[in-house]
């Protein structure tokens, strides 16, 4: 396997022109995950880049992004493959006449194959990057399914035989930590946990991401969002929340943060009723402190 980054450095360097500023520790496992050709399973609260990094990796290192959003009920139809039954249908009734052996040859081919996420990757005639979204979410089955293609990187089509990866892709498992993964699949990976950044870190990350936001502002909103994660809430504000903060503020024409732009533009951070009843709470309590 050729390897895509030549250094913790050059990770560094090359997420960072892509838009993803890395912490030291997101770097290295980058690096070490593409030097011992392991698949990475990053874990987070939702909203501090997990599936960013996926992109930033595929965007740095010129491969395509492959993804496999999981969810409740996805199978191995919607994961690996399945055939196309409509197509092969017509191909049996416009050969009648042919034996069975015949028609078994021409139904199943490449045509009537149906490749989903996994096998895309696999099948990839270039070097690609495999994002397993949410990984989580989905059933037992499906973490048993991606022992045996993260493997080898692998496939058994049993009409076709085993389809092996020409270029094992970089592949990243995100999970927001929802239910407990298992031991076999967290073995098989190497693991990186993403929390909120430090302070200094989101303040660059949202100067980055949003250009127009002076030094000021993205110091007051960063502390100001940093507050709110410490109170009790059904979802704290991500990192992606205050950038879209930033943007909201940039778009008003607000300079500076006071309590009426605050109060008006809380739905931009936080997406519960309570959520936003128990801020405004907390924030007031902050401010008749500060007046003490």
């Amino acid at each position: 396997m050729s390897e895509r980054f030549a250094s913790v450095e050059d990770v560094t360097e090359r997420l960072a022109e892509r838009g993803y500023l890395a912490s030291p520790s997101v770097a290295t496992t980058v690096f070490l995950a593409d030097r011992l050709d392991k698949p990475l399973l990053v874990e987070g609260p939702a909203g501090v880049g997990k599936t960013e990094l996926a992109r930033a990796v595929a965007q740095a290192t010129g491969a395509d992004l492959v993804r496999l959003q999981c969810y409740e009920g996805v199978d191995e139809a919607r994961a690996l493959y399945e055939w196309n039954h409509a197509k092969q249908l017509l191909r049996i009734t416009a050969g009648r006449g042919e034996t069975w052996d015949e028609t078994r040859d021409d139904i199943f081919t490449d045509e009537f194959l149906l490749a989903r996420p996994l096998l895309q990757a696999i099948r990839s005639e270039l070097p690609s990057t495999l994002l397993i979204d949410e990984v989580d979410k989905a059933d037992l089955e499906i973490e048993g399914l991606l022992l045996e293609v993260l493997s080898d990187y692998a496939i058994t089509v049993p009409e076709l035989g085993t389809l092996t990866a020409r270029h094992a892709p970089f592949t990243v498992l995100t999970s927001n930590a929802t239910r407990e993964l298992s031991e076999a699949l967290r073995r098989r990976c190497l693991f990186l946990h993403i929390d909120f950044p430090e302070p200094d870190l989101e303040e660059r990350i949202v100067r980055s991401r949003v250009p127009g936001v002076d030094d000021a502002l993205s110091a007051s909103l960063v502390r100001v969002v940093n507050a709110l994660r410490r109170i009790d809430l059904r979802k704290a504000p991500s990192v992606s929340e205050s950038i879209d903060w930033a943007r909201t503020l940039l778009a008003l024409g607000a300079d500076t943060l006071d309590e009426a732009v605050v109060g008006e533009t809380l739905g931009v951070l936080l997406k519960h009723t309570d959520d936003i009843s128990r801020a405004r709470q907390h924030l007031q309590l902050d401010e008749a402190d500060a007046r003490r």
